[in-house]
Formats: structure tokens, sequence, C-alpha cells
């Protein structure tokens, strides 16, 4: 009986044991959606968006980023729907950004009246012009763009890009450019424009970005003393990165620089992420703005994942990285309805006690949130 017994309590004991090292298995490992999955998570949250506005409204950033996004889903998915809704977006703004057609009265400082021609806001459209013309070329889909980037090359200015995120903004914009008309001075410009974004809001010591000169340090801190890095803005110039690495061509002079900036940024956002897998407004002080922003880490999963998926670096050590913040953005910024939550609204900077939770969205925080999913999706294949 006694004999009997010990082997029924160390039965059970090998029982709970196996039980527990299981169950700290399933808590240790992320959960990781199946390709069908991704495809039903982008279904979901680009319906939800078109559904809730269907009404085209202007060319400015905001709206072409979501536009970067949905061309996205569509190259991914083919889902005529979301083609028709960009080329629908692109011909009710007349495949331009600011209209004025005056050049003596085109601007580049900041302004959303007709006049800031110049200004990168009203560039990023023509990224998701020279999209649609690649899918059917046309030459009047980018007759704008060419006018308005041509004229600016022209110009002996380069200061264009005085904020982080004029990168994402019209980076993009000049190799799609480039690779279309074969006129190299898109890409020796675009660095030049870039040397000058350098000097003046790159940090080389963290290896990121300020959003501006108004916030570098130590002239502008943290509410703790650090330096203020806005996760979107970096969002802005990592995924801009990615986009431009991509399309560059593989004999551009400059292409070694442009992945050599991309891989450092890579490794100083990684090592700033919070353990729930997002990232604070302002990323080196998570007292600042506390709590989570789908717009900046959607941005920074993008970026990470397309490193990846590229072999720009190295799945072991980003793949812990890229699964936190998947699954911050699919079970936390995710909504049941599809609605992308937990999106700081238009700003430039990390604001103490702003408000931000499930309900504030932006259309730039669904195209952040779409360029993640496509790339994800690519990730699981």
């Amino acid at each position: 009986m006694k004999k009997t017994s010990f082997y029924l309590v160390l039965c059970i004991a090998l029982f709970a044991s196996c039980t527990l090292k299981q169950k700290q298995n399933q808590e240790q490992k992320p959960d990781i959606s199946s390709y069908e999955d991704i495809i039903h998570i982008i279904h979901k949250v680009n319906n939800y968006w078109q559904t809730n506005h269907p009404v085209h409204e202007n060319s400015f950033w905001h709206r072409a980023a979501y536009h970067t996004g949905n061309m996205e889903a569509y190259f991914l998915t083919e889902k005529t729907e979301y083609l028709a809704f960009s080329k629908a977006w692109a011909e009710h703004n007349e495949w331009k950004g600011a209209r004025s057609d005056n050049k003596d009265e085109w601007k580049y400082s900041y302004g959303e009246t007709d006049q800031y021609v110049l200004f990168g806001d009203f560039q990023t459209c023509f990224q998701v012009y020279a999209d649609l013309y690649n899918i059917e070329p046309t030459d009047y889909k980018i007759t704008r763009a060419r006018e308005v980037m041509e004229y600016q090359m022209s110009t002996p200015n380069n200061d264009y890009w005085w904020w982080a995120d004029g990168l994402y903004m019209v980076m993009p914009v000049m190799v799609k450019l480039h690779n279309i008309t074969g006129n190299n001075l898109y890409l020796e410009k675009m660095y030049e424009y870039l040397q000058f974004a350098d000097s003046i809001m790159y940090d080389y010591d963290a290896n990121l970005y300020y959003r501006d000169a108004k916030y570098i340090y130590p002239e502008h801190q943290s509410v703790n003393g650090k330096k203020d890095f806005w996760a979107r803005g970096d969002g802005w110039v990592f995924a801009g990165l990615a986009k431009v690495i991509k399309e560059l061509p593989e004999t551009d002079i400059n292409r070694d620089f442009y992945i050599s900036r991309f891989c450092k940024m890579a490794e100083a956002i990684a090592a700033c992420q919070q353990p729930e897998g997002f990232w604070t407004r302002s990323m080196l002080d998570a007292e600042h703005a506390p709590g989570p922003e789908t717009s900046g880490t959607a941005f920074f999963a993008y970026g990470f994942l397309w490193g990846v998926n590229n072999g720009y670096l190295s799945k072991e050590e980003y793949a812990p990285i890229i699964e936190k913040a998947w699954k911050y953005l699919t079970t936390v910024a995710l909504q049941e309805d599809g609605k992308v939550g937990y999106v700081q609204p238009i700003g430039e900077k990390a604001i103490p006690g702003q408000v931000v939770d499930a309900n504030s969205q932006a259309d730039f925080g669904v195209g952040a949130f779409l360029l993640a999913a496509c790339e994800m999706a690519r990730y699981v294949q």
C-alpha cells in the first residue's frame, strides 16, 4: 500500500511539473498569427476605414500616408477595391499635391494652403501617384509630380527637409521618380537634402532623429532631463529608409550609407521598446508621456519586419522585438470592430498628459498599421 501511494504521489508530482513547464513555455512564446489570420486582419482594418471614410478629401500628408498603406495592402492582397479607392482619391485631387500653378509663389516652410507646393507634406501623395502609374503607365498621373520635383531640384536650395517626418514624405517619391524617369538627379538631390536634414536633426550618439531643430538636447529636454526623441518622428524616418532601400538601385553610390543608417537606427529603436511591445511617445523617457502609442510602434514594426524579410536585420536578434510589437498591435491597438486605436493625434512631439486611448484613431495610423501587417504576412510565409 505504501509503495502504491509513493508511486501515485510521484506520478502526480511529475504531471504537475510537466504542466507547469508547458504553461511557462506557452507564456514565454509570443502568439504569432498565421498568414491567413494576418490577411483577415488587413481586410478587417482596411474595410473598416474605407467604409467609415468613403468621402475623398485633399492630398495633404496624413491622407496620403494612409494611401501608402492602402497601396501596400493592394500589392499584397490584389483586392481591386483597394486599388480603386486610391485611384479615386488621386483623381479627386487631379493628381496634384498643393494646387498653385504660379511658381513665383511656391513655398516650402510649413503651410497648408495651395502656395506650399514645395512643402514635403504636400508631396507625399506623389508616392501613391507613382505606384498607380507603375500599375497602369499613363503620363498624366505623374506630370505634376515631375513638374514639382524637377523644379525643386533646379533650385540651389538644399534645406527642404527641416523636420523628420519629411524624410518619409519625400525620400520614397524621389526614388520612385528616378526609377520611372532614369534621371539620376533625383538620387543626387535626395542624398544632398538628407545631409542637410542630418546636420540639424540627427543625433550621432543616440542614432535617432529629433523631430526638428526645436527639440535638440540640451536646449529641449524630457520631463526627466533626457533627450526627447518623438516616436512617430523616428518612425517616419525608419519606415522611409526602408522604402528607399527597397527601391534604390543596387548601383547607387550612396546605397551603403542608407543601409548603415537604417541598421544603426534599428539597434537604437529596439533598445527602448517597452516590455508590453509598444514604444512610448518620448522614446528614452517612458514617464514623459506614458502608455501605448500605435503610429510610432507600427512604423517601427514595419521597419523591423522589412529589414528581416530582406536580409538587412538578423531574424534571431529582432524576432522577439517583432513578436512583442505585433502582439501589441493586434491585441491592444486593434479593436474588435476593426478600428486601430491608441494613435497619438496630429502633432509634432510627445505631450505630457495628452490622452491617447482605444478610440484615438487617424488615417496615417491606419496606413502605418497596414504597412506593418503586410510585412508581417510576408514574415510568416
